[in-house]
């Protein structure tokens, strides 16, 4: 019997292929990222050559520098608004509105989301009440909030935590949904109580989704916050900005959004920061020793 050896070209799929079609193959190009300092150094001259632009167009009246201002006013708007003390003042003002919100609708919003858990008619009754409270346009209630709670801090947190609370019980409910059920028999099986799998399995399975929500919440509190303070506020960036509308400060307004702009991007980044700590520990805790 005589044995063809195929260790030479003629073992390779390709070397069977007619030569019109070999050289066809693609292969998946990944991207290369950029180095963390370049792509801060790429955002940075972005910024910068907006700025140049908007003063050049403003000081040549390319656009209207009374609607628009311009940067060099806006530093000046800025320099006066924070000798004055009022910068750190409202700042402080908005950003403990906004963490109150953050934190409190948060916690409401996840204890009333594993409450569903208990019990699935209450859920099925409560659902439709939260879908059109959240339909609801929060900017409609704000009036009636003020009023009820006041013009200070606590009518900017309660319109803060109505915005976030829903969000926060709708996520945790849908991840309460999906907890296996399986696995819940096979706790009941083996002797646990109700307490138990609810703590061991359900507050376990549904940490992550919760955790996962907390940068919408800490947008959804700070626009709840500013919110508050156009209705009627003792003080606040919101507050800031509505004044300066009226008296036609376009300089003043500017200065308010950019401090809106950096506490938000501080605030998303410390939330996100602190997202990926808290997802760390959870899997590393799933993980058995």
């Amino acid at each position: 019997m005589l044995v063809r050896r195929l260790d030479g070209p003629e073992a390779s799929p390709r070397a069977q292929l007619p030569a019109s079609l070999r050289g066809r193959g693609r292969t998946l190009k990944v991207e290369r990222l950029w180095p963390g300092w370049l792509v801060v150094a790429v955002q940075a001259g972005l910024v910068i050559f907006v700025l140049i632009l908007w003063e050049i167009a403003a000081r040549e009246q390319w656009i209207d520098a009374f609607f628009w201002s311009s940067p060099s006013k806006i530093y000046d708007t800025f320099r006066a608004f924070a000798e004055s003390g009022g910068a750190y003042t409202d700042t402080w003002f908005t950003f403990r509105s906004t963490m109150f919100a953050f934190v409190i609708g948060t916690l409401l919003g996840a204890v009333i989301g594993l409450s569903f858990w208990w019990s699935r008619n209450y859920a099925r009754i409560a659902q439709p009440f939260l879908i059109c409270f959240e339909a609801t346009p929060k900017l409609a209630l704000a009036p009636l909030i003020v009023l009820i709670f006041g013009i200070g801090l606590a009518s900017k947190v309660a319109i803060g935590v109505a915005l976030t609370v829903v969000v926060t019980t709708l996520t945790t409910f849908s991840a309460v949904r999906l907890v296996d059920l399986d696995s819940q028999k096979l706790m009941y099986s083996l002797g646990a109580t109700r307490w138990q799998v609810f703590t061991k399995l359900v507050v376990p399975s549904v940490l992550p989704w919760i955790i996962s929500s907390l940068r919408i919440n800490i947008g959804l509190a700070l626009t709840g916050a500013v919110i508050g303070e156009f209705i009627a506020s003792e003080r606040g960036l919101g507050r800031q900005i509505m004044y300066a509308s009226q008296v036609y400060d376009i300089a003043l307004i500017w200065v308010a959004v950019a401090i809106l702009a950096v506490l938000s991007i501080a605030m998303y980044a410390t939330i996100g920061q602190v997202e990926r700590i808290l997802l760390k520990g959870l899997m590393h805790g799933s993980n058995p020793q």
